[in-house]
């Protein structure tokens, strides 16, 4: 190290630096690695595949199967009946403290009757993106929603995800699954 850098004082100097800069990388490192989680859902539903897509890919809907507490509102004025890829959705919603937060969704796939995706532009989270997969089956329709998300702000987040984003999200999921069995009905194959 002496013979490196001339004295033992800069040695330090520099062993130091590199501890900083260690330290920082691996910081923003994590902040920008952390955890993306996932949530999956399955409900068989009594209705026609037909029914299903057009109930679910209307855009319109969304708000009759979210719970009324989130204050989920559509703001966007030209997103259309029908859904499509490059579908722009803009929405509020009180997730917490019943504070609004803007979210932009936008429609990035759409296989009519298969599945359809939509990603977050601007919102919440870091990264949202939301597939909703239909299958007929015997006696009505399977659903599948896959999610993959981040939530902002490193191990902040991680810890807003265990203290009660995750719950959240499953309370959101809970209520879908109980207003599309009020209106439908129970499936039974």
């Amino acid at each position: 190290c002496c013979l490196l850098f001339g004295s033992t004082n800069h040695g330090l100097k520099l062993t130091a630096l590199c501890l900083i800069l260690t330290t920082k990388t691996f910081l923003y490192c994590y902040r920008s690695m952390s955890k993306v989680y996932t949530i999956h859902t399955e409900q068989f539903i009594p209705i026609s595949l037909t029914e299903a897509w057009d109930f679910f890919s209307s855009p319109a809907n969304l708000a009759k199967i979210t719970p009324a507490k989130m204050g989920f509102n559509i703001v966007s004025k030209f997103h259309g009946e029908k859904m499509y890829p490059g579908q722009i959705i803009e929405y509020t919603v009180k997730p917490v403290l019943n504070i609004p937060l803007y979210w932009m969704t936008e429609i990035t796939h759409v296989v009519e009757g298969a599945y359809f995706v939509d990603e977050q532009r601007f919102g919440p989270y870091t990264m949202w993106h939301h597939q909703h997969h239909f299958k007929a089956v015997t006696g009505g329709v399977k659903m599948d929603d896959i999610v993959h998300y981040k939530i902002p702000m490193g191990f902040l987040g991680d810890m807003a995800q265990v203290l009660f984003v995750k719950k959240q999200l499953q309370d959101i999921f809970d209520f879908r699954f109980k207003a599309v069995e009020a209106k439908w009905g129970t499936y039974k194959p």
